[in-house]
C-alpha cells in the first residue's frame, strides 16, 4: 500500500510536537517554583545584590546598572532613572511600587497602553509595561488624579506608580523594545 507525502507529513509533524512537549515537560520539571520570583534564595539571589549607590548623591544613577538607553529601576529604592546616549541620566525620580515586584535583571518594554484602569480601580496614563510575574502584568503608570498611594497589601498590583509629570516623560521614552533594567 503506498503512503501519500500527506501522510508522510502528518505524520512527521505529530513525531515533532509529541517531541517538544516532552522536552518542554523536561525542562520545566526541573524548574524551582520560585525561581523568577524576587524573593528566590540560593544563586539567583546572590547574583541580585545590590548595585553600588553614590553616598553623597543618592539619585546618582547606580554603578552596574547596565550601559546605553535604557531605564533603572531600583526595587529597593523606589526610584527610576531615564538614560539616555552616552549614559547620560535625563530624569530621574521616586516612584511607588506595587505589591508584586519584579526580579532583578534586564527586560525590555513589551506593552504600552495610553489610559485604563488599574488593578486597584484607578484610572491610569500612560502605562509601561515590561514583564509579568506569576501572572501580574509588571510596568510603571500614573493615576489620572496624580495620587501615588500604596496599593493595598491585600491586591496583587504591579504597577509601579509615578508622578503624572514623570509618567508624561516616562512615555515618550520608553517605547517598545526599550531595556528596563531592574536592580535592587
Amino acid at each position: 500500500m503506498a503512503v501519500s507525502s500527506s501522510g508522510i507529513v502528518a505524520g512527521l509533524t505529530v513525531t515533532a510536537l509529541a517531541t517538544v512537549g516532552f522536552l518542554a515537560y523536561q525542562a520545566s520539571a526541573g524548574v524551582p517554583a520560585d525561581l523568577g520570583s524576587p524573593d528566590a534564595g540560593g544563586a539567583l539571589a546572590a547574583a541580585a545584590s545590590k548595585a553600588p549607590r553614590a553616598v553623597r548623591d543618592p539619585a546618582a544613577l547606580p554603578e552596574r546598572s547596565g550601559t546605553g538607553e535604557r531605564v533603572v529601576y531600583s526595587v529597593d529604592d523606589d526610584r527610576v532613572w531615564l538614560v539616555g546616549r552616552g549614559d547620560k541620566v535625563s530624569r530621574t525620580f521616586k516612584v511607588t511600587p506595587g505589591t508584586v515586584a519584579p526580579a532583578p535583571g534586564t527586560y525590555a518594554v513589551t506593552s504600552r497602553s495610553n489610559r485604563v484602569t488599574g488593578t486597584d480601580g484607578i484610572p491610569v496614563e500612560h502605562v509601561v509595561r515590561f514583564t509579568t510575574v506569576k501572572g501580574v502584568p509588571v510596568g510603571f503608570s500614573a493615576a489620572v488624579d496624580g495620587s501615588t498611594p500604596a496599593p493595598a497589601p491585600t491586591v496583587k498590583a504591579g504597577g509601579v506608580r509615578e508622578s503624572r509629570a514623570d509618567g508624561d516623560a516616562m512615555w515618550k521614552f520608553a517605547t517598545i523594545g526599550v531595556r528596563v533594567v531592574v536592580i535592587r
